[in-house]
């Protein structure tokens, strides 16, 4: 979105840790906690990934537009309890950390003066969930700067049909003025809509009910995210107030138990991922490129479908959606009035799930990467007549805001029938200091602990019976790790559309034949997509006997489960959901750690395999590698250095992974797919020569209009940039031209401090992000190492033409 008169106030910023702490210099978005300090006793436990939270003061000197008749702050996301002033004085606060607000300033801001804003955030009353949180101003501020009359914020709304021969565009625009009753002003819309530049479509009236028509369309989907140009200007007595510009796709969106999941009338599958909003290791901040940079790599390894765990996505994130298509189950909430962490928003739903709500579904309906709405995950009162009327009051308020997205709820069926026993059956506790009762933490556990066995109780006539009257609040019932039931339930519920919500990512194999079978189920969402920090060792696959191997232990800093890891390199998880959906006819391989061969193993039930897409483990000839082949192929041969060790059966009927166990030795693993004896693909690993350090920008040149940060690998690598595994090694970074932002590696177990400029390589990678300085002549990033040498990288600027 951007609006005339409004602008991002993301330097010249300082904060401070409260009570006594000194101001520091910042750039919005920011995420306080990243940088403290992470201890064994921190308050946020295990579920926060033991960093401490805290208060601080955030201050920035600002000047008002000379011309401007009303003023205002947009906080996109504060993590923690907020306070906003200005010049001293109380203007607004928020205490929803996924909520945007708006604090009108109007009334102590002086047009052409200098005013000291400060933001007071209380991020300190921890555990508030079950994964890392950030702290801070984590989200964009901007400053709207209009005239007399403007939108309300997300003010305007759109319905799309298409016909045969074109589509007919409805909107509905609210503006707000502060204009008196008995000085009255003319107000005027008007719309026009671009494409590539070229006007196709212009309305004009009075606020409210307008539409368009736009003769052969291009619809946007996930294959062709075609966007066009919307620019809406409110003008009073025939001056221009306020003026905002989108991007808009037009896309249809139905479900239907017979026919699926209909985008623009055509049947679609959902290949997905849940996603927390973290953005490893620069913590929760969200900025622009590290949240299109996400969802380009999600896009690129085959997802089309993004759930968001288990709140509203940033605006970037969502831009980045819209533009590279990818559909999105935007969710509101991970609890209602129960409990899961000490210090959760379950004591304040009750007063905050409409704003919240509303404000989710404004920043939403204009885009058309969101396709669908989830009012909770795993809400364990769902199961009770209390919850149950809670899910039909909300959904009945979604359709009220927009009729034109389905809902959907998801459900853990072990947790329902765990809350739905007597215990638990009566109306929610009005105590909600603590988490009473069963909690999605204590599931999973309780689902690690039993494994496979899940699937049997999760087929229980019970799970049907305490999920059902929840179902029928939603328009898709969302099953989380109910896959089991598809069959039965298709039977049993023939007008019921059904989503998996949520899934182990190694399970894909035995899930999506499924999903392709049954109308009714419209896809698949793994946990995880993509790695996360806090729910520390939930998917981690640890080794020995080291002190790390208990799940939830300090100092451990992940989720584990990620088929794609923290810096965005995939997994074997990866390789096989891509064989699953036959993205790739040539085979994945994968090797499970070879330097932990022959030690024992506590394997994780959201992790599924631990073998990672290299054949480079310096030190370790003539140990056992266990490779794990995947394809859609009816067998794979395998090779080591031209001798060949076989064939195997892959495919659907051997859960698309063909395993072989061989003694590692230096050379080539070639992996070869057939089909009834004809070869479809091959692919091959390398083992690594003298590894030394690698410096490696992801782009070539920094774009200062387009780009906020550049994001620079560093790998342990030969000649050849295969990179060695077995061989880790402490990397500094240095930089001119710029800031290091953040330095970090993928370990699932670490002690050292993402904003540090040293730091140690994680299975060869480790990775460097730069802000540049948009003044300066380019970006010099330089990298030496204890072992391996040292090297640097040039990316030179372009600047913005004014």
């Amino acid at each position: 979105m951007t609006v005339h008169g409004t602008q991002l106030l993301a330097d010249d910023w300082t904060v401070r840790s409260l009570p006594r702490g000194n101001p520091v210099p910042v750039h919005l978005p920011h995420d306080a906690m990243i940088s403290e300090p992470r201890t064994a006793n921190a308050a946020s436990g295990a579920h926060g990934a033991f960093f401490p939270g805290g208060r601080y003061e955030y201050s920035k000197r600002l000047t008002v537009p000379t011309d401007a008749s009303r003023v205002s702050l947009l906080f996109e996301g504060v993590q923690g309890i907020a306070t906003v002033s200005v010049d001293g004085t109380v203007a607004g606060s928020n205490a929803s950390p996924y909520r945007e607000f708006e604090v009108d300033i109007s009334h102590l801001a002086r047009p052409g003066a200098e005013h000291n804003i400060v933001v007071q955030v209380d991020n300190s009353m921890l555990p508030s969930a079950r994964w890392y949180t950030g702290s801070g101003i984590y989200r964009p501020v901007w400053m709207r700067a209009t005239g007399p009359a403007r939108f309300e914020v997300d003010g305007i709304d759109l319905r799309v049909r298409l016909t045969e021969d074109g589509c007919e565009l409805q909107f509905v625009t609210t503006v707000e003025t502060t204009v008196a009753s008995d000085s009255p002003v003319d107000l005027s819309v008007r719309l026009e809509l671009s494409d590539e530049g070229h006007l196709i479509g212009y309305a004009s009236g009075p606020p409210g009910s307008m539409s368009l028509r736009v003769a052969n369309p291009t619809a946007w989907t996930d294959t062709n995210p075609h966007l066009y140009s919307l620019t809406v200007t409110v003008l009073a007595d025939g001056q221009e107030s306020e003026r905002v510009e989108h991007k808009i796709g037009l896309r249809t969106v139905e479900v239907d138990p017979r026919r699926g999941l209909l985008i623009n009338g055509h049947p679609t599958l959902l290949r997905g991922a849940c996603i927390h909003h973290d953005n490893g290791i620069l913590g929760a901040a969200t900025f622009r490129e590290a949240e299109y940079r996400r969802a380009r790599i999600l896009k690129e390894q085959g997802y089309n479908a993004i759930r968001s765990a288990h709140n509203p996505l940033s605006r970037a994130f969502l831009d980045a959606c819209d533009e590279l298509g990818l559909y999105v189950l935007d969710e509101l909430t991970d609890v209602w009035f129960t409990p899961k962490t000490p210090y959760d928003s379950a004591s304040q739903f009750e007063e905050t799930w409409p704003k919240d709500l509303k404000s989710m579904v404004a920043k939403d309906r204009l885009r058309p990467s969101v396709i669908m709405y989830s009012i909770g995950n795993e809400i364990s009162e769902s199961a009770t007549r209390a919850g149950v009327s809670t899910a039909q009051e909300i959904s009945s308020s979604l359709r009220e805001l927009d009729p034109s997205r389905p809902t959907t709820l998801a459900t853990n069926f072990v947790l329902s029938m765990l809350a739905g026993s007597p215990d638990h059956a009566e109306d929610h506790s009005p105590d909600t200091s603590k988490p009473a009762g069963p909690t999605s933490t204590t599931v999973n556990a309780l689902s690690n602990r039993i494994g496979r066995a899940t699937r049997l109780v999760t087929r229980l006539p019970k799970a049907d019976s305490v999920s059902r009257d929840a179902f029928a609040t939603v328009d898709v019932a969302g099953y989380n790790y109910g896959w089991v039931r598809y069959r039965a339930d298709a039977r049993r519920y023939p007008d019921r559309v059904v989503l998996g919500s949520e899934s182990f990512p190694g399970e894909i194999a035995e899930i999506w034949p499924l999903v392709e079978q049954f109308p009714n189920v419209i896809g698949d969402f793994a946990w995880t997509g993509w790695e996360y920090l806090g729910e520390v060792g939930l998917g981690t696959w640890t080794y020995g006997d080291d002190r790390y191997r208990q799940a939830r232990a300090w100092p451990q800093i992940v989720g584990g489960g990620g088929a794609i890891d923290l810096l965005g390199n995939p997994s074997g998880l990866m390789l096989l959901a891509r064989a699953v959906w036959r993205i790739d006819s040539t085979p994945g391989i994968a090797v499970r750690p070879v330097d932990h061969s022959g030690q024992r193993v506590n394997r994780m039930l959201w992790r599924g395999s631990d073998a990672v897409p290299s054949w480079a483990w310096l030190g370790c000839t003539g140990r056992r590698a266990d490779v794990e082949v995947y394809s859609a192929a009816d067998d794979v041969e395998l090779i080591i250095n031209g001798r060949s060790l076989g064939r195997r059966p892959a495919g659907p009927r051997h859960r698309h992974a063909a395993h072989f166990q061989l003694d590692y030795e230096p050379g080539e693993l070639v992996a070869i797919a057939r089909v009834r004896g004809v070869e479809i693909g091959r692919s091959a690993l390398r083992s690594a020569g003298k590894a030394t350090v690698h410096v490696v920008p992801e782009i070539e040149v920094f774009d200062s209009d387009k780009q906020d940060l550049m994001f620079v690998r560093i790998e342990l690598a030969d000649a050849n940039g295969t990179v060695e595994m077995a061989d880790d090694d402490t990397v500094e970074v240095t930089v001119s031209g710029g800031s290091l932002i953040a330095l970090g590696s993928a370990a699932p177990a670490t002690t050292e401090s993402y904003t540090d400029a040293t730091h140690r390589t994680y299975q060869g990678r480790a990775l460097a992000v730069v802000r540049p300085d948009p003044k300066g002549p380019g970006v010099v990033v330089g990298v030496i190492s204890k072992g391996h040498g040292g090297s640097s990288a040039h990316v030179p600027l372009r600047r913005a033409e004014r």
